[in-house]
C-alpha cells in the first residue's frame, strides 16, 4: 500500500495512470497495485502486460531461442503517466527493453518504474522511482520470493523477499517451496 500512496502523491492526475507489467513477476504486482490505487483514488488505472523479449540487447548472445510471452495492452499509452512494473530489478536491461517496447504503443507523457526489489548492480543509467525494498546482493545470488499462498494463488499478499546463492535457490525452486527467481 505504501508504494500506491507514493504513486498518488507524485502524480497530479491519477486518472491518467497506466500500469504496464513486465512478465512474469510484474504481473501480480501490477494487479495488486491497481487494487490499492483504486481504493485510494476511486478510479481503476489501466493495466497492461508488455513482453520485452524481442527488445532485449542479449538476443544474439543467447544460445537458445527465447520464449515469447503474451503482450496485452488494452489501449494506447499516448499522454498517459506510464508506470513500468517489475518484480526484481538488477542491471536495468529489462527496464531499457521495456521502454523500447513501450514506444510501439504510443508516446507516454511520463514513464516511471516501480520494483518490489532493487538489487543494485546497474549496467545502465536506470532509476527506480518507487521501490518496495532495496536488497544488496552479490553477483552470484538470486532473489526468490513468493506471491500468494502456498498453492500458488496470486490473490494473496506479496511476501517479503530473501537473497540466496544460486545453488540454494535452485534446490528451493526444485522443491516447489518458492516462486520466482531473479
Amino acid at each position: 500500500m505504501r508504494i500506491a500512496h507514493e504513486i498518488v502523491e507524485t502524480n497530479s492526475t491519477p486518472e491518467r495512470l497506466y500500469l504496464v507489467a513486465i512478465p512474469n513477476g510484474g504481473v501480480p504486482l501490477a494487479r495488486h497495485l491497481a487494487q490499492n490505487l483504486t481504493s485510494l483514488v476511486g478510479s481503476e488505472p489501466r493495466v497492461g502486460i508488455l513482453d520485452t523479449t524481442l527488445y532485449r540487447d542479449d538476443l544474439t548472445t543467447r544460445g537458445t531461442r527465447p520464449r515469447l510471452r503474451r503482450t496485452e495492452m488494452p489501449s494506447s499509452v499516448d499522454d498517459r503517466a506510464v508506470i513500468l512494473v517489475e518484480d526484481v530489478v538488477s542491471t536495468g536491461r529489462t527496464i531499457r527493453a521495456a521502454m523500447d517496447a513501450l514506444m510501439d504503443f504510443g508516446r507516454p507523457r511520463t514513464v516511471k518504474v516501480v520494483a518490489l526489489v532493487d538489487r543494485g548492480h546497474r549496467e545502465l543509467p536506470i532509476k527506480i522511482d518507487y521501490v518496495g525494498k532495496n536488497i544488496p546482493t552479490q553477483a552470484g545470488e538470486k532473489v526468490i520470493f513468493r506471491v500468494g499462498d502456498e498453492a500458488g494463488e496470486d490473490a494473496g499478499p506479496l511476501e517479503v523477499v530473501v537473497a540466496v546463492s544460486q545453488e540454494e535457490g535452485q534446490s528451493a525452486s526444485e522443491q516447489g517451496r518458492l516462486g520466482e527467481e531473479r
